[in-house]
């Protein structure tokens, strides 16, 4: 997984509440087993219409896609994780997040910033504006400056900052996981009953 700790760019607006992953990245694109290469499939249907606002040229390189609430609510796909990343974002801010989106975001290096309602209307207000969104610090900086705090849960904020995923998590624990069984022995023979 990538470091994640800031990012700074312009932000793509996609005024719209309840963006299921259907709607993110339609079923028929789920046949692959790479991680990589959904990007292109990002919001299919809606891409064919000229009028979508991701087509719109100042959101083409936008690392920050800023969208309404209940964002990636329906089936719990990875998916719509990786073509968003796949497009470009890094960060997804809206006013709320389906609980399994939210944590296929995090454990694939894709940052839910779930912010409230004036925070959201004044991004929405300034499309194409370069917003900061700052992890360690945990703030967000508007493009007039103005700032805003977001709250990640500790363990998946740590993960980001430091690149890895839970099982490297798990992996680095190895040596106070042998002092461990050296302080108390090795569990043997199984799982005790």
């Amino acid at each position: 997984m990538e470091h994640f700790d800031v990012v700074t760019g312009p932000v793509a607006a996609l005024d719209r509440a309840n963006v299921d992953t259907d709607q993110i990245i339609p079923k028929q694109f789920l046949k692959r087993i790479e991680k990589t290469g959904y990007g292109q499939f990002l919001f299919w249907d809606w891409a064919k219409d000229a009028d979508f606002p991701l087509n719109r040229p100042e959101f083409e390189r936008a690392p920050i896609l800023v969208a309404g609430d209940n964002f990636g609510c329906g089936s719990s796909r990875e998916h719509a994780v990786w073509a968003l990343q796949g497009y470009g974002f890094q960060a997804v801010i809206a006013l709320s997040f389906a609980d399994i989106f939210r944590g296929n975001a995090l454990k694939n290096g894709l940052l839910p910033v779930a912010v409230d309602e004036s925070v959201h209307t004044r991004l929405l207000s300034a499309p194409g504006s370069a917003v900061t969104v700052d992890l360690e610090a945990q703030k967000l900086t508007l493009a007039d400056g103005t700032g805003a705090s977001f709250v990640i849960d500790p363990f998946p904020r740590y993960c980001l900052l430091n690149g890895i995923d839970e099982l490297q998590f798990l992996l680095g624990q190895e040596e106070a996981v042998a002092a461990y069984e050296r302080r108390t022995g090795p569990l043997s023979g199984g799982i005790p009953s």
